[in-house]
């Protein structure tokens, strides 16, 4: 069975960092490829990056040098490491990957930003 569960969330002020993470379990972890995605209140989901097995890395525009993806392989965990944090940040915030033809979602965590 697939799980993903995300922790890390909570309130914190604009500037400052948070660092969320996604733990996988019944999948191969090293060798698929895991994303970040966001949902504002009112807004739709969007993509905020994604990191391949190898641990190449792509960014949406809008968080772009403030954001970084990275994995432990040991650790079945995907990490989203936030700095310079904006009110417009503020969203649900879900890991996602793919094994075989179905796609899995965690739960999501709250990140909210104050300014």
């Amino acid at each position: 069975q697939v799980q993903l569960v995300e922790s890390g969330g909570g309130l914190v002020q604009a500037g400052k960092s948070l660092r969320l993470s996604c733990a996988a379990s019944g999948i191969m972890f090293r060798i698929v490829a895991m994303g970040w995605y966001r949902q504002a209140p009112g807004k739709q989901r969007e993509l905020v990056g994604t990191i391949t097995g190898g641990g190449s890395t792509n960014y949406a525009d809008s968080v772009k040098g403030r954001f970084t993806i990275s994995r432990d392989n040991a650790k079945n965990t995907v990490y989203l490491q936030m700095n310079s944090l904006k009110p417009e940040d503020t969203a649900v915030y879900y890991c996602r990957t793919t094994w075989g033809i179905r796609e899995y979602w965690g739960q999501g965590t709250q990140v909210t930003v104050s300014s």
